[in-house]
C-alpha cells in the first residue's frame, strides 16, 4: 500500500520565490474524504490519483501515470472549479519542500508542504514557513475545489 505522509503550513513572505516553478493543473472525480479521486497535469505529464482518509499527516496514496489527452478529457468532467498553481520545490537542510502558490479562485494562498519518511520525523523549517495547517481541512486541495479560498 502507498502512503502519504505529509505537513502542510502557510507561507510568509516571498523569500521562497527564487525557484523556478511548473504549472499543475488538477481536478477532482470524488472529493468524500474517505477516498477522492484527482486527476493532475503538470508539464506534459498527467497522473490519477486516489487518496484515502487522513489520520494527521498520514494518509493513503495511490498514484498512476496516465495519458495526458485522457487526463485533459477526464478534467472536463471533474468537479469546478480546477485546483490551478505554481509549485516551487525547494531544498532547505537536505529536505524539499513544495511551495505552491495556488491561481484562479484560490488566488492569494500559499502553502508549504513537506513529505516525511515517518509521521513523528523532525525537521527544520525555513523562515518563511509559517502556522502548520496540516489538520485543517480548509487547505486539502479537494476542500479547495469546493470550496475556494476566495470565498472564504
Amino acid at each position: 500500500m502507498g502512503i502519504e505522509i505529509e505537513r502542510k503550513f502557510l507561507v510568509a513572505g516571498t523569500k521562497w520565490k527564487n525557484a523556478t516553478s511548473t504549472y499543475f493543473c488538477q481536478g477532482y472525480l470524488s472529493r468524500i474524504k474517505q477516498r477522492t479521486v484527482r486527476v493532475r497535469i503538470a508539464d506534459q505529464q498527467a497522473w490519477l490519483t486516489v487518496k484515502g482518509e487522513s489520520n494527521g499527516p498520514t494518509r493513503p496514496e495511490f498514484e498512476y501515470a496516465i495519458p495526458i489527452d485522457d487526463a485533459k478529457e477526464l478534467l472536463e468532467i471533474c468537479e469546478q472549479p480546477l485546483i490551478e498553481k505554481n509549485r516551487y520545490v525547494i531544498n532547505h537542510d537536505g529536505m524539499d519542500w513544495e511551495v505552491d502558490e495556488f491561481l484562479g479562485e484560490n488566488s492569494g494562498l500559499v502553502i508549504a508542504e513537506i513529505e516525511l519518511d515517518f509521521a513523528d520525523q523532525t525537521f527544520s523549517k525555513p523562515d518563511w514557513v509559517g502556522e502548520e495547517v496540516t489538520d485543517d481541512p480548509r487547505y486539502f486541495n479537494s476542500n479547495l475545489s469546493a470550496r475556494p479560498y476566495t470565498n472564504w
